[in-house]
């Protein structure tokens, strides 16, 4: 759908004050995010506004469960000792490594086979 110019700074206006971020413009007008966040820096760029700092900015990726969690996992990981750090890190480690070459082995020892190319 095609935006006049007046409807686009409108919508750049809305971005940049924060009323809607990229995200929630890009799904109420159809548009893409990368279009939402053209339309916040032409209004930008039209009235000579300053750039918004990483913190107030409103393109920013959504927020995902999987951020909860990693957030839980900070803190777990704070209050391990530095040999339960270096445990977590060698088992990442391993881990890592066998998913690179395919596989990866389940908590109660069954391995489960991601690809049948040979190594070698």
């Amino acid at each position: 759908m095609k935006y006049t110019k007046e409807q686009r700074l409108d919508i750049g206006r809305r971005i940049y004050d924060g009323e809607i971020d990229c995200y929630q413009a890009a799904e109420e007008y159809s548009i893409n995010h990368y279009t939402a966040r053209d339309y916040m820096r032409l209004y930008r760029d039209t009235y000579q506004l300053p750039k918004r700092s990483a913190a107030t900015h409103t393109c920013k990726s959504v927020s995902t469960p999987l951020a909860a969690n990693s957030q839980a996992s900070l803190q777990e990981y704070q209050e391990m000792t530095k040999e339960e750090l270096i445990q977590a890190l060698i088992q990442a480690r391993i881990t890592e490594a066998r998913l690179k070459k395919g596989y990866e082995v389940k908590g109660d020892g069954s391995i489960i086979q991601y690809s049948n190319k040979n190594t070698k």
